[in-house]
């Protein structure tokens, strides 16, 4: 017998009847307003990851951090937020989806303000961790209240377009905002402008929101708790040190090993625990797992992509803090419409699949046309076009993966489900930035090298002139991009190929989990 029969039975439910969870409730009249607060508070919590990136040479020099330790700036929310999802998942289920949002929301108000204020690194960091740790009780609790508050076919995949634009350009959009709240503000307004947003946020949910809290259902699991954020934590931390480190440094691999380690004793015990932080029958659907892993590859791809663009719009082409996070426009638009002018309106007819394989590979697509990238102005002619390309894919890809992922699970296990998509766009990006970081960084290394030993041979022992050398170290840093964002590509092209093969189910369901999708079905469709 499954943990979801056990758990019927312990209810005093008929066998065959459907639960009462299943039994889909009158729409709520303020749902639309409700979506509104749960955009703004996701949009939030993902530009909060890249909002800070162009800033961050401004905070570096206003308070003296060193060149070594900056990435903290960046890696402890990632860190904080990667690795605390599946427990702030959980904690929604336990006390409450729209509470634990509104605690969210205080919290991550207060470590921006505190950031914001921040007189030296150590608070900076400080902050910046506690924003990664409130954001893992926002996110997945923001899509759990999402998925339990749409049920209806149209309305769930309008919903979900709009959710799905939200998480493929929410990065682009921190970027916008970075550069625009640097250039004509400070850096500190960066955090500062999580505050009023919270704080709306925050009123809109105590009003529009509405959930009932499934407690007599739903229990902790302390040991997973400790083995399944232990193993997220150092596998996130490794790909963040990986970047300066390299793959081969000890460090590195020690934390990946015991990041892989701590995630396998984590799934042992999943089959073992009374009740399981992460239910097995969650990932073991097949649809779900091939979303899963169809988001965890596409944001590996996605993520590298926004690194080197914007470094080569800036330091190749000398474009401003606001012209380079504007350049990303034309990309976060494309998003837009793949997502809720195209996959909105057909993902209640088609299967999903026939969206995300049409939508990875469209995104491939304009990754591979990146690979032609010189160190000329290029903008019009080959960045325009990969931008479009990759946001109309995207826009295609990532709603109906979250539909996919969040479809057909019971209320009890709204919030850890969510928490696993979460996871798996976290995850995938901080292995996406250090992979793709670390092999753009050798080729140029390579490039360079070798260019400057042949230039130096040419001239005769005449010397380089700083034209000539400042040349080929820039056309080196373009190829280096070239060349891994050519990587990204085929990884878009894995994304789609795993989509294809995984995700065989028919359009997301009409309303909630029916009785037949237990673990046993689920387990049955592996």
């Amino acid at each position: 017998m499954s943990d979801a029969s056990h758990e019927g039975a312990a209810a005093g439910a008929p066998g065959p009847t459907t639960p009462s969870w299943a039994e889909p409730a009158p729409p709520d009249p303020r749902r639309w307003w409700g979506l509104v607060v749960i955009a703004i508070a996701q949009l939030m919590v993902v530009l909060d990851a890249t909002i800070v990136n162009i800033a961050l040479p401004s905070a570096q020099r206003d308070l003296g951090i060193s060149d070594a330790n900056r990435q903290w700036v960046i890696t402890a929310y990632t860190l904080a937020f990667g690795g605390l999802l599946l427990l702030g998942g959980r904690i929604a289920d336990l006390v409450g989806r729209k509470r634990t949002f509104m605690v969210g929301l205080v919290g991550f108000a207060v470590a921006s303000g505190l950031g914001g204020a921040a007189t030296g690194s150590g608070l900076l960091f400080g902050a910046r961790a506690l924003q990664g740790a409130f954001a893992a009780l926002l996110a997945p609790s923001a899509l759990s209240l999402l998925t339990t508050t749409f049920t209806i076919g149209k309305e769930r995949s309008k919903a979900f377009g709009i959710y799905g634009a939200i998480a493929g350009g929410g990065a682009a959009i921190g970027l916008m905002a970075g550069g625009l709240l640097t250039e004509y503000l400070t850096w500190r307004w960066c955090l500062y402008v999580n505050v009023p947003v919270a704080v709306i946020a925050f009123a809109g949910a105590a009003v529009f929101l509405r959930d009932k809290p499934e407690r007599d259902r739903v229990h902790l699991d302390v040991p997973g708790v400790v083995l399944g954020c232990g193993g997220l934590v150092a596998i996130v931390y490794a790909c963040s040190e990986a970047q300066p480190r390299g793959w081969g440094d000890g460090l590195v691999v020690g934390l990946l090993a015991g990041g892989v380690l701590l995630l396998g004793v984590f799934a042992w015990w999943q089959t073992r625990a009374r009740h399981p932080l992460l239910p097995l029958h969650i990932v073991r659907n097949r649809n779900r797992g091939g979303a899963f892993l169809t988001m965890g590859l596409a944001v590996i791809a996605l993520f590298g992509m926004f690194l080197f663009m914007t470094y080569y719009l800036q330091t190749v082409l000398g474009y401003s803090p606001v012209k380079t996070g504007l350049a990303f426009l034309p990309m976060v638009a494309a998003i837009v419409v793949g997502s809720t002018q195209i996959s909105a309106r057909l993902l209640h007819r088609i299967p999903p699949r026939f969206l995300m394989v049409p939508g990875a590979l469209l995104a491939a697509v304009g990754l591979f046309t990146l690979r032609f990238l010189t160190a000329a102005p290029a903008y019009v002619s080959h960045v325009l076009p990969a931008m479009l390309l990759v946001g109309l894919g995207m826009g295609l890809t990532f709603m109906p993966v979250m539909a996919t992922a969040t479809s057909g699970v019971a209320p009890h296990d709204s919030g850890v489900t969510s928490a696993t998509v979460n996871t798996a766009q976290q995850v995938g990006g901080s292995i996406g930035t250090a992979l793709l970081n670390t092999i753009a960084t050798s080729t140029s290394a390579t490039f360079i090298a070798s260019r400057l030993a042949d230039a130096a041979r040419r001239s005769a022992g005449a010397g380089l002139t700083p034209a000539v050398r400042d040349g080929i170290v820039k056309s080196g840093v373009v190829h280096g991009f070239t060349v891994a964002i050519g990587v990204g590509s085929a990884i878009m092209v894995l994304a789609a190929l795993v989509a294809g093969l995984m995700v065989n189910g028919r359009p997301p369901q009409q309303g909630p989990m029916p009785a037949a999708d237990s673990a046993e079905s689920a387990d049955a469709a592996v």
